[in-house]
């Protein structure tokens, strides 16, 4: 694991959890790619999900 980039958290949000937030993650991610970000979305609970930009 040399090569393994490592993240830098650059934010994160706690928001009320929407089953359309994968495809927003997935929109970004694919979109802003070449820009060295990542967007990562994890659950908190039932109702409430947390949001994370990521520098590579």
């Amino acid at each position: 694991m040399e090569n393994a980039k490592k993240l830098e958290l650059m934010a994160s949000k706690e928001v009320v959890y929407n089953e359309e937030l994968y495809i927003i993650v997935d929109f970004l991610n694919k979109s802003l790619k070449d820009r060295n970000i990542i967007f990562g979305l994890a659950m908190d609970g039932r109702d409430k999900a947390v949001i994370s930009i990521y520098n590579t």
